[in-house]
């Protein structure tokens, strides 16, 4: 074994950290081959010990496909569901170095329900080594995967037909993927396309020459990685740093500290807050190991500057000569993750960088269907679709077109109840009609016209299921606060829709657009100082949380009436749960559509346990007692 003295090991150190780092992910469908090719690039390159070379021996005798070789699929496919399979289903990260050069690779799952993994993977790819069964030739997942790469911006791409072994070797088979490819992937702008006939099993053009592939004059895989230019530096963009916590651990210091997205900075170089536009100059640049004059993308750094504006996490500096644009509604290329699907008009909250809005699609334009790029009309986005959506938040962001900066053109949808991340996505341009929308003042508040009519403001929601008394109960409400002077309005389901929601049906969607425009309409009543009394069914949570979220804190009371099902069903004055029953109406809620009942309502009331008069009666104390009469 060498060993190195302190200047040779020195040496060899700082050698290795000049090497320079390629991100690459293999991608493809299932079964094409790729954890057996990274298996094989990490064997190849000698970067596996000798305890991990018995283990895999082992594992390749129990759960192994190659007979008595090394299966190489299983150095990578850790989870025992995988190996079970023989699939890949999580993203696999394996780092391995050359003499010329460090690798990062990402092994994504190829099976269609895991294309989310793939996304994932592809994120912070600077290449992709696409895998094709030479015996398949190129498959819809394939087509997929490709244009993801293309969508998340990878230039660089590889063409891999492997098991070239099984169809003999053949030149004809490898020019007619390569001729199918080329024709596919014009449309997707890639830079490069290096093809490459392979065995990952046997390793033939992996790492060294494959005899039987003679007639290939072009580079081995290992040979392309280490020689492949990749697009442009993120130290090579413009500067972005958005702040992720403002540091104050005294009076005399104040500290922004994030990592550099792109570009770089220096001390006393002049920078913006993007979204406000109030500048000042980079006092100091504190780091781990103390203060530098500049530093540059991938340095977590704490910047100081020379005077107090005003700058929270969320918010992005840049450099003021340079600055990104500012908008609220944006055209954008959605992935959706998750079994619940986009729906326009739900309430979602949005992630890019540190900041975090909540927003929500105004309309899905199309969705992209892969093998042909042909745009589909919509009215949802379900797993693993692709769509192109006009997106709305509630506030104005600084972004970059995602083509142009990742770091700030990428974002991240999280469902607002569950926290889970549902989709990701790309924003292509801001919709810049939304630039000349404001919101124009007005000398009388909603708090003045309620003071006037001697009450305050709000929406009282009822929700329950259909035939669970909620109109009944709300019509009582209304005239107790009428008798009482006071100023309201009731809202029900059925009586909208016979104006304001005439065009709408009672699929999810449309339930989704019932209730956004019942919210909206909801808050111009509370605006004009009345109390608004809406009687919905509203099955999902996340609508209610929207209508909620419209409002400002205490303006929203949730009145839950809590009747069963089975007294619903036998009060159904018009046949509806019958009808459902039999399958003569869709989407019903509590047959065969879900209500979500509430967690945490302002008010419950036991329907089909009293008499309405005494619920209502509840709610009237309610309201009384928190002084909105």
């Amino acid at each position: 074994m060498e060993r190195f003295g302190p200047a040779a090991l020195a040496e060899h150190l700082g050698r290795h950290e000049r090497k320079g780092l390629l991100r690459f992910l293999t991608c493809g469908s299932v079964d094409d081959g790729k954890s057996t090719l990274i298996g094989r690039l990490l064997y190849d390159t000698r970067l596996l010990f000798e305890d991990q070379l018995a283990t895999l021996r082992k594992e390749s005798a129990r759960h192994g496909t190659a007979g008595e070789d090394i299966d190489f699929a299983l150095l990578v496919d850790g989870l025992e569901a995988e190996r079970e399979q023989g699939i890949t289903i999580d993203v696999a990260y394996r780092f391995f170095a050359t003499e010329k050069r460090k690798f990062i690779v990402a092994d994504t799952p190829g099976h269609e329900q895991y294309t989310r993994n793939m996304v994932t993977g592809a994120s912070n790819a600077d290449l992709a080594v696409i895998l094709i069964d030479a015996r398949k030739g190129l498959l819809t997942q394939t087509r997929r995967h490709a244009y993801i790469a293309s969508l998340l911006g990878i230039k660089n791409i590889v063409l891999a037909v492997n098991k070239i072994d099984l169809v003999g070797h053949s030149k004809a088979v490898f020019d007619r993927i390569r001729a199918d490819f080329d024709g596919f992937a014009q449309a997707l702008g890639f830079q490069g396309v290096q093809p490459i006939p392979l065995s990952a099993r046997f390793g033939d053009n992996v790492t060294r020459r494959g005899g039987s592939l003679s007639w290939y004059d072009g580079p081995t895989l290992l040979e392309h990685l280490e020689a492949v230019e990749v697009g442009r530096h993120e130290t090579e963009r413009p500067l972005r740093f958005p702040v992720q916590w403002v540091n104050r651990p005294g009076p005399d210091f104040r500290g922004y500290c994030g990592t550099i997205a792109s570009g770089g900075v220096t001390v006393g170089e002049e920078l913006a807050v993007a979204a406000s536009g109030r500048t000042s100059t980079v006092k100091s640049i504190v780091t781990f190991d103390g203060e530098k004059e500049s530093a540059v993308a991938g340095e977590a750094v704490t910047i100081t500057l020379a005077d107090e504006i005003d700058v929270s996490r969320g918010d992005l500096l840049c450099s003021a000569n340079q600055r990104p644009e500012v908008a609220d509604q944006f055209s954008a290329h959605v992935v959706w993750m998750h079994e619940e699907p986009l729906v326009p008009g739900r309430s979602y909250l949005f992630k890019i960088g540190t900041k975090t809005v909540s927003g929500s699609a105004t309309e899905i334009k199309y969705k992209v269907e892969v093998n042909a790029f042909q745009h589909l009309a919509a009215k949802k986005v379900d797993l693993n679709e692709i769509a192109v959506v006009n997106l709305s938040f509630r506030e104005p962001i600084a972004f970059d077109p995602y083509a142009e900066n990742p770091a700030t053109g990428g974002f991240i949808v999280i469902d607002r109840l569950s926290n889970l991340t549902v989709g990701a996505g790309m924003i292509d341009f801001a919709l810049r009609r939304a630039a000349n929308i404001h919101w124009q003042p007005v000398d009388l508040d909603k708090h003045s016209r309620g003071a006037v009519l001697g009450q305050r403001p709000a929406a009282i929601w009822f929700t329950g299921l259909s035939g669970a008394g909620k109109s009944t109960v709300a019509n009582i409400v209304e005239k107790r606060l009428f008798a009482l002077g006071k100023h309201t309005y009731l809202l029900d389901g059925d009586n909208v829709r016979h104006g304001l929601n005439r065009d709408l049906g009672f699929t999810e969607v449309d339930r989704v657009e019932n209730i956004r425009r019942v919210a909206e309409t909801a808050r111009l009543f509370v605006d004009a100082g009345l109390i608004v009394l809406c009687s919905f069914i509203s099955p999902f949570r996340s609508e209610r949380r929207l209508a909620r979220d419209l409002l400002e804190p205490g303006e929203f009371v949730e009145v839950f009436v809590d009747t069963p099902l089975h007294v619903a069903e036998r009060r159904d004055a018009k046949g509806l749960y019958k009808k459902a029953r039999e399958g003569r109406i869709k989407n019903f809620t509590g047959i065969d559509s879900p209500y979500e009942a509430p967690e945490r309502p302002e008010i419950t009331l036991a329907g089909g346990m009293a008499a309405p008069e005494d619920l209502a009666d509840q709610v009237v104390e309610y309201l009384r007692d928190q002084g909105y009469i």
